[in-house]
């Protein structure tokens, strides 16, 4: 795909934790992971409108979710402030309606001719492992290329735990049957010196 550019007709959705750790600061003085999250959030809806201005797809998840449309970058601010980091980890539901919502769009025959990338920030180990997984796997196997469905997940913070899942699923899914390895991890130690914002722009044109 060359240097890192959006790729065209395709959709792109972003799925952040808002569970109550994100409110840390990493460093002492710096920005809490939820006010880095919302400068990511707003670079990637820029570059995202360059090629498609109907805006990206945004949810925020704790113990339950909501699901933003159409989100162009000057409504990044407003769907902040609806928001504050409590509570827990429920990945798997919010996961479940982001997939889901695309194949429903898929066989309407609205979804995007390329695809979907699928971008998760979250800074803990989800409630429950095996049904992300399960949604993962079935996922994989409802698509027709490799290309066609990407799920990258970004881990801010240094959970450990959180760590050794997400590289898990990073590794291990299809041996426990996926029919292609969509899953793309990206860990605070692989980040080293980049910005978050640098990260996410990479998930989305890598």
């Amino acid at each position: 795909m060359g240097s890192g550019s959006i790729v065209e007709q395709r959709d792109y959705t972003l799925i952040i934790d808002k569970s109550g750790s994100m409110s840390t600061q990493d460093q002492p003085g710096g920005k809490s992971r939820w006010q880095a999250v919302q400068e990511s959030t707003l670079a990637l809806a820029k570059r995202c409108e360059e090629l498609d201005p109907d805006g990206i797809t945004v949810y925020l998840f704790s113990g339950r979710f909501k699901r933003y449309d159409n989100v162009t970058s000057d409504k990044v601010s407003q769907v902040f402030e609806e928001h504050e980091p409590m509570g827990k980890t429920d990945l798997a539901s919010v996961l479940f309606d982001a997939l889901d919502n695309y194949f429903q769009r898929k066989e309407a025959g609205e979804a995007k001719p390329n695809g979907e990338t699928i971008v998760v920030i979250t800074d803990g180990e989800p409630d429950e492992r095996k049904p992300v997984m399960r949604l993962i796997v079935e996922a994989s196997r409802k698509i027709d290329r490799d290309e066609e469905l990407g799920i990258s997940l970004i881990q801010v913070g240094r959970d450990k735990l959180a760590t050794q899942f997400l590289v898990a699923l990073d590794k291990q899914l299809e041996d426990i049957g996926a029919k292609f390895d969509i899953v793309n991890t990206i860990t605070i130690y692989d980040m080293e010196s980049m910005s978050l914002t640098d990260v996410l722009l990479k998930a989305v044109t890598d």
